[in-house]
């Protein structure tokens, strides 16, 4: 029989949800009816939406949730889904490209991005609309205009196609769909700017807000401490969330040139800067040495109000040329004439005052200069055609296409040598998953010309993931977090498998110097196999005239008891709990998970087991 606590737990996890949904609705009824707008909401909707519904973004949408469910197998696990082979880790593996900007790292990865794509998708469809020009027998002259075709096929489709291409220009391995949620940002905030501002800025963090309440009405948490990590801004694929920007944005101006609409400047300006900071564009960093990090937050300050600045020019400046006509001709005569008079064509008239005897000579001369002013006027039409709009535009297609380039030559790396670096490596399908210290990454561009010619210079210690086949070499648990948490899963696999590799550390920490270890590995259901061993480390106490060290002897951990003389060592392997071994004229205990060395009625503590959190 349940205790009275957990029938209340339970009744409270039905019970506040309900209230919960119950308020909300209320609140939308009551404010509603507060409000009486001049068109009902739906009406508004239905304005440009097929039932005022966006099909598109639910589309979108429930084919997001489903590869995290069925291609992923978070249906199985959706705390843990398989993740590895879906990253766009190169060009050479085409099932990781397609898949990435569609995959998730996490639950928390997921419902993220899927509450930020439900504020500003529909809001970006919406813009868009199901009826290009206006609701009517009309919308259905063509499959282009259909209202249904362009709801069910045609948006879903333009969405698939920015994915995959943010998948292909992304600075890897990138996994999420964040990049396209960043697509949807832009291309919304250009139409309808203090809409997705307030959209983005507060809608989204309610939406998030509402589902953890309803999924932990009632949260216990207890403070832990918790392993070393990157900061949070390290771990942002930067370069993919500008790369969708961009493209949400060449698409907006590309649409609102084609129907000839000009947003208000300040309200496009102030939405893009806001943005801009709000959501991190401006978080550009790389990386150190070891556990470095560089954060270039100035130079992101100003790249975003910049930014801001030529977006706002490209879609609301006029089209007067940059370089008025007046002021054209007038360089051009002066190039022409090498003097600064700007009064017709005098170049021929000492020419002609010389030959003024000769009428034809006259005649021709006159025709030069005409010729000469008509070129002026040709080149200065050439120059003042080059519009502000037509600038600033050609300057986020400049500054899209670096964007989008420097993914190139990084997505080409392929692997240079898989082989495996240990006999104890786990080997599942294409995969081989190993431990390793202070090993280089294997990844080396096919292109041995210049700066490409050089393997990535970073170095890894580890649980590392390598296939050949899938371009992959990935440090999937750094050394230092099973130093934390003692343990790890490895989920590999692929659509229609999985399989799980696990991790485990165990060590000793002589008193006063680093922890002596080992690691081991095995596949699930399989036999360990010692992957690792540490170097031996004295503790920082001597006992009658002896020092005791600890090591790591194929896979036992032994006590090695250096004598007076210096000369001999005795060893002992570590005792079990509550039992003694003797070596080296001293006595080991242990007693829990301490070990004592004691002689001639002196008892010091020599070493502690690792613990783990």
């Amino acid at each position: 029989m349940r205790s009275q606590e957990a029938l209340l737990t339970i009744a409270l996890s039905v019970v506040v949800p309900l209230f919960v949904v119950a308020a909300v609705l209320a609140s939308v009824a009551v404010v509603r009816r507060l409000h009486g707008p001049a068109r009902r909401w739906g009406d508004v909707a239905r304005s440009r939406l097929v039932m005022g519904v966006p099909w598109g973004s639910l589309l979108v949408i429930a084919l997001v949730y489903c590869v995290y469910l069925f291609v992923q197998d978070g249906i199985t696990a959706f705390g843990n889904p398989v993740t590895l082979p879906y990253r766009a880790y190169s060009y050479f593996y085409p099932l990781g490209m397609l898949t990435a900007s569609f995959s998730h790292a996490g639950p928390g990865h997921l419902i993220g991005n899927l509450a930020g794509a439900a504020v500003v998708a529909p809001i970006a469809e919406y813009a868009w609309g199901h009826y290009p020009d206006e609701r009517g027998e009309t919308a259905f002259a063509s499959w282009r205009t259909d209202p249904w075709i362009r709801a069910l096929v045609i948006f879903p489709l333009i969405v698939v196609a920015i994915t995959i291409g943010s998948s292909l220009f992304a600075l890897g391995p990138v996994i999420g769909f964040s990049g396209v949620v960043f697509a949807f940002a832009a291309f919304a905030l250009v139409h309808y700017p203090i809409v997705t501002l307030v959209g983005v800025l507060g809608v989204q963090g309610a939406l998030l807000t509402l589902y953890r309440a309803l999924q932990t009405p009632i949260g216990v948490y207890v403070s832990q401490s918790r392993p070393p990590s990157a900061p949070s801004w390290a771990g942002i694929a930067i370069q993919g969330h500008a790369l969708g920007f961009f493209i949400g944005l060449v698409l907006a101006i590309g649409l609102l040139r084609r129907r000839g609409r000009r947003p208000d400047a300040l309200r496009v300006w102030i939405a893009i800067l806001l943005f801009g900071f709000a959501q991190g564009l401006w978080q550009i960093y790389w990386f150190g040495s070891a556990n470095v990090y560089y954060l270039f937050q100035g130079p992101g300050v100003l790249i975003v109000v910049a930014l801001a600045l030529v977006v706002t020019v490209a879609i609301t400046a006029s089209e007067r040329p940059v370089v008025p006509a007046r002021l054209e001709r007038r360089l051009a005569r002066f190039g022409g004439s090498g003097s600064g008079s700007s009064d017709g064509p005098t170049v021929a008239r000492p020419l002609e005052l010389a030959r003024s005897s000769d009428r034809r000579s006259t005649s021709s001369l006159e025709r030069i200069g005409e010729i000469a002013t008509a070129a002026a006027d040709r080149g200065s039409t050439r120059l003042s055609s080059v519009t502000r709009r037509k600038t600033a535009l050609l300057a986020v297609l400049a500054v899209f296409a670096v964007v989008a380039g420097t993914a190139v030559p990084v997505n080409l790396f392929v692997i240079e040598d898989a082989t495996v670096s240990s006999e104890s490596a786990v080997e599942i399908e294409d995969y081989t998953i190993q431990y390793a210290e202070e090993v280089e990454n294997q990844k080396v561009s096919p292109v041995q010309v210049g700066p490409l010619a050089e393997a990535v210079s970073l170095e890894s210690s580890g649980v590392i993931v390598v296939s050949e086949e899938r371009q992959l070499w990935v440090e999937v648990v750094p050394a230092n977090r099973l130093a934390f948490t003692g343990e790890a899963e490895v989920v590999v696999g692929g659509p229609g498998w999985r399989e799980t590799v696990h991790v485990e550390r165990t060590g000793w920490e002589p008193v006063g110097n680093d922890t002596v270890y080992q690691v081991e590995i095995w596949p699930d259901g399989g036999d360990r196999r010692l992957a690792h061993e540490s170097e031996g480390s004295q503790a920082d106490v001597r006992i009658d005239d002896r020092n005791v060290t600890i090591e790591s002897q194929d896979g036992e951990f032994v006590l090695a008891v250096e004598s007076q003389d210096g000369e001999t060592v005795e060893t002992t392997p570590v005792p079990a709990a509550g039992e003694s071994e003797t070596a080296g004229g001293l006595t080991l205990e242990r007693v829990d998970d301490t070990i004592y060395a004691s002689a001639d009625g002196t008892r010091v503590a020599v070493a502690s087991r690792e613990t783990y959190r």
